[in-house]
């Protein structure tokens, strides 16, 4: 399930005084996974169940959208998602930048290039960027590389190797060392444990993806 979550939904419920949500950490994780409350679920649910009653679409889908970004709101990625809808002008721009790097993740990225797609000088893109994904473009190129890495040694059962240049990386050590780093457990050794019996399924989130 992919939901696009509409920008201007989330200004007017976070103008509403009983939402209140703090301020986005500047340290807080662009990426993250996390266990889903059962309100939240129950409304994702709902708007799926609304496919057996297509009539039912046109009234009832906004009202459970709504209420699936309010959930998000008042759960731990609230402050996440606020920094992002309310982060300003350049954020239309900035999206465009995050866009392009998700369409060429596994591509050599060169940072100029993003910012002359963006429209925005190097400097400014930079500092937007950080802002609204607590990375640097070269940093989310990373996290999306090593998130897909994942996935296809997860779900379509590739050698460490193989989904490593699959994704862009020229080097398979370094690419270890990195999801090393990220997800805390070599590659195989990783995917062993989420293959093992009462393992959580694999989600992730784009600050939050987007997501986002």
């Amino acid at each position: 399930m992919s939901l696009k979550l509409e920008m201007p939904v989330i200004r007017e419920l976070l103008s509403r005084e009983e939402i209140q949500v703090a301020e986005a950490p500047s340290d807080s994780p662009a990426m993250a996974t996390g266990e889903a409350a059962l309100e939240f679920l129950s409304a994702c649910c709902r708007l799926m169940d609304l496919l057996d009653t297509p009539l039912d679409i046109p009234f009832l889908s906004g009202l459970i959208q709504r209420e699936i970004i309010y959930r998000i709101l008042r759960g731990p990625e609230g402050a996440r998602l606020r920094a992002i809808a309310t982060l300003g002008d350049q954020s239309p721009r900035t999206a465009k930048a995050m866009a392009w790097i998700r369409a060429n993740y596994a591509k050599p990225l060169r940072v100029e290039d993003v910012a002359q797609i963006a429209g925005m000088g190097l400097s400014t893109l930079h500092h937007h960027f950080r802002a609204l994904t607590a990375m640097s473009p070269l940093q989310y190129q990373k996290q999306l590389r090593l998130q897909a890495a994942r996935g296809r040694m997860l779900v379509d059962g590739l050698d460490a190797a193989s989904a490593a240049f699959e994704v862009g990386y020229e080097s398979a050590s370094q690419f270890n060392r990195e999801y090393s780093r990220l997800f805390g457990q070599p590659p195989m050794r990783d995917i062993r444990i989420l293959r093992s019996p009462g393992a959580l399924p694999l989600d992730s989130v784009s600050n939050r993806q987007s997501a986002i």
